[in-house]
């Protein structure tokens, strides 16, 4: 069940979306609601709620800042309600990682299918989060074997690209060039890949790499740049950049134990 969190400064806009709509339905319930982007940013560090629902314009934070803000310590999905068009609200809505828009007032059967998406959304994640953690109890390396005894497929694609991955993780791959090694189009591996573990083939080879990091990192012996190198990552700053995305920290950060 989704943990859903209503942010709204209009108090009878508020108060319906928390009571008119029918939240069972669709596999959620609303755990907290704010009226200001203050509020709302302290309740989601309190409530770590899955999904936001926040109007745009608020006291004190207006939902944007708040949600860019509040991603920055808790991972969640978001949804903004407006009922503006303009384009420097979508600019720093898609600076902000905004999810979704819901226009004013409310389609429950629009909210219903956008609930919908991010519940598989989140699930997909909550699949490899857990399956990173049986990793941490296998020594620290990605259980890639959980993902290859899915594939019950006759070709074994899925299971031939993982392996790709846990051998040839430090190389520069990409879902081209292993599809035309195995000769098949790039679309179709990638749409089995996905069916198989639910993530895109570049997030879940950047997922296998930072835990290749982390394993790396915590021997303490080798500097944060050899280590980026080592797990496929030519570039250092997009190296922290995608360590800090799955991890919330940055690798100095990691190190430190901040």
């Amino acid at each position: 069940m989704l943990r859903v969190m209503i942010v709204e400064d209009e108090d009878m806009i508020r108060k319906g979306l928390v009571f008119t709509i029918d939240w069972l339905s669709m596999d959620c319930v609303v755990v907290a609601e704010a009226s200001n982007g203050q509020e709302g940013y302290e309740r989601i560090l309190e409530y770590k709620p899955d999904v936001v629902i926040a109007d745009i314009c608020m006291p004190f934070m207006d939902g944007i800042e708040m949600i860019q803000k509040a991603s920055e310590k808790v991972k969640f999905k978001s949804i903004l309600l407006t009922s503006y068009a303009e384009f420097d609200y979508a600019r720093r809505a898609i600076e902000a990682r905004v999810c979704e828009y819901l226009l004013k007032p409310v389609d429950e059967e629009k909210l219903a299918q956008i609930m919908k998406k991010l519940g598989e959304e989140i699930t997909s994640v909550r699949q490899v989060e857990y399956a990173m953690e049986q990793a941490e109890l296998e020594g620290g390396n990605l259980n890639l074997e959980y993902y290859m005894k899915l594939d019950r497929s006759e070709n074994g694609y899925v299971s031939k690209l993982l392996e790709a991955i846990r051998t040839r993780y430090g190389e520069k791959l990409s879902i081209e060039s292993i599809s035309e090694e195995m000769g098949v189009s790039a679309s179709y591996l990638s749409r089995k890949f996905k069916e198989i573990t639910g993530q895109t083939f570049l997030d879940f080879l950047n997922k296998y790499r930072v835990q290749q990091a982390i394993t790396l990192l915590n021997t303490k012996e080798y500097r944060i740049s050899e280590i980026s190198e080592a797990v496929g990552f030519s570039d250092y700053k997009h190296f922290c950049s995608v360590f800090k995305k799955y991890t919330l920290k940055s690798p100095t950060k990691f190190v430190k134990g901040g």
